[in-house]
């Protein structure tokens, strides 16, 4: 197994119910390591430029305001296959489907706010990862 990195963002609607602790805490139970990680608010702009590769998709719009709606935190999880096992703690997108346990059947509130993001893939992860942290930032 590889040990690797990702990033994880903890939605507005899991920040305004104050909920950080307690997902981190799922994360860390699983076995990921939080080595870098920050509370901030997103403009729409850069909610835009993050999420740019859904652009043409009709929820975009929403979901840039929804991002810009509060304060999120973003972090970077390290771990043995860890894009894969956030993805596991995380849960299924739509919190109805979700496995009990999960993060998304714990605490969303719908399929679209649903407490977290998480990257998809190894790529992906780096350029998440790059958006939102300098190098001097990982201290893992």
């Amino acid at each position: 197994m590889a040990t690797e990195r990702t990033l994880s963002i903890i939605k507005p609607d899991a920040t305004r119910r104050n909920l950080t602790g307690k997902i981190n805490a799922k994360f860390e139970d699983a076995g990921l390591r939080i080595i870098a990680q920050k509370r901030i608010q997103l403009t729409k702009a850069q909610a835009g430029e993050f999420y740019a590769v859904h652009k043409e998709r009709p929820f975009y719009d929403e979901l840039c305001e929804f991002m810009a709606s509060a304060p999120v935190v973003v972090q970077v999880l390290e771990g043995e296959n860890a894009i894969a096992k956030n993805r596991e703690v995380m849960g299924a997108t739509n919190p109805a489907d979700a496995a009990p346990g999960t993060i998304r059947a714990e605490f969303a509130e719908s399929v679209g706010e649903n407490s977290v993001h998480g990257s998809d893939a190894p790529d992906t992860a780096a350029e998440e990862i790059a958006f939102y942290f300098s190098g001097l930032e990982l201290v893992g």
